[in-house]
């Protein structure tokens, strides 16, 4: 699949740079949605942290003793010290720790992104040659996107590392958010209407899943 390179501001690349192969392997799979809801599933539920478990009164070191008369007190029968209504008693109805630790096979998970990769390249994915920048202020970099017709949510993907003046520029722009070609993944490429890579971001996925 061959695309066109264009600079970060929209305007053209002139010469044999200005096109670029992409592997089919990686961005010409026909994507499913079964595939890419497994892998969104599975990245959330890995997010969740495990709640904090409350002790229920079968956990709580009381005595088992019975607690006065069972009629003739003038107050309610208890059977033991660890009902719920006693200081110190178990909880009612308590947080129990649950497992949000879901495995999923490296292959699907693997799959997934080379999927979600692709539907971008039917429709939202933008390659540029570099990130360079003449400064680091965001009302250039804002500037520069209103420009370029970048509109929606931005996802910035570069190669080993995010340029370090693009990523200060670009951190207080709403809606646009930078990562390393390390931390790509399915539910950020998803949730953003356009994925802008560059050439070295392009050369890391591709060396990723073929290397």
């Amino acid at each position: 699949m061959k695309v066109k390179v264009q600079k970060i501001d929209g305007a053209k690349v002139s010469g044999a740079s200005g096109d670029l192969e992409l592997n089919d392997t990686v961005f010409g799979i026909e994507p499913r949605a079964d595939i890419l809801h497994r892998v969104v599933t599975w990245q959330l539920e890995k997010r969740r942290g495990t709640a904090r478990g409350a002790r229920e009164r079968s956990d709580v070191n009381r005595t088992g003793k019975k607690y006065g008369k069972q009629k003739g007190g003038g107050v309610a029968r208890h059977g033991a010290r660890s009902a719920p209504i006693f200081i110190g008693g178990g909880k009612a109805h308590g947080p129990r720790v649950r497992d949000f630790n879901p495995s999923l096979n490296k292959k699907i998970r693997t799959l997934g992104l080379k999927m979600a990769l692709s539907s971008k390249a039917l429709d939202g994915l933008v390659i540029v040659d570099s990130l360079e920048l003449k400064g680091n202020k965001t009302k250039l970099l804002a500037e520069i996107f209103g420009k370029a017709g970048y509109a929606g949510k931005v996802l910035v993907i570069d190669g080993e590392a995010v340029n370090a003046t693009f990523k200060l520029a670009a951190s207080n722009i709403p809606n646009v958010n930078v990562m390393p070609a390390m931390g790509a993944n399915v539910y950020d490429i998803l949730k953003h209407d356009t994925l802008i890579l560059t050439k070295d971001a392009v050369a890391k996925l591709e060396a990723r899943f073929n290397g």
